[in-house]
């Protein structure tokens, strides 16, 4: 089998219309979601390698030194797969986009390192 690494992506505009929505609703999605995203990692289970999580703010190392930085990446898991369109199907209607304010999950195979 091979390892898949999966990428939860938010965009900030995304995650405002989030913080924006009435309390009521925002916490009956929440629950819906939470419960949908359990299901999710029951159903596939047997197919997680890390079970991830959220992820915070992001610091850059780079030769200009160390430096602050936003993207879109908001949580993680690695999985496996026989194959990496098997991988980009257990994401299909995930509840990171469906019912939570996510835009898309990346799905990339974890190489192995060159002449190792």
């Amino acid at each position: 089998m091979k390892q898949f690494l999966a990428v939860y992506t938010g965009t900030p505009a995304s995650f405002e219309k989030w913080k924006t929505m009435d309390e009521a609703e925002r916490k009956k999605r929440e629950e819906k979601g939470m419960k949908a995203w359990m299901d999710w990692g029951a159903t596939h289970a047997s197919a997680t390698v890390v079970e991830g999580g959220p992820l915070g703010k992001t610091k850059r190392a780079s030769t200009d030194g160390i430096t602050d930085i936003k993207n879109n990446l908001s949580g993680y898991i690695v999985i496996e797969a026989a194959s990496h369109d098997e991988a980009a199907k257990m994401f299909e209607n995930h509840p990171h986009f469906t019912i939570f304010p996510g835009d898309a999950v990346e799905i990339m195979e974890c190489l192995p390192i060159p002449g190792m």
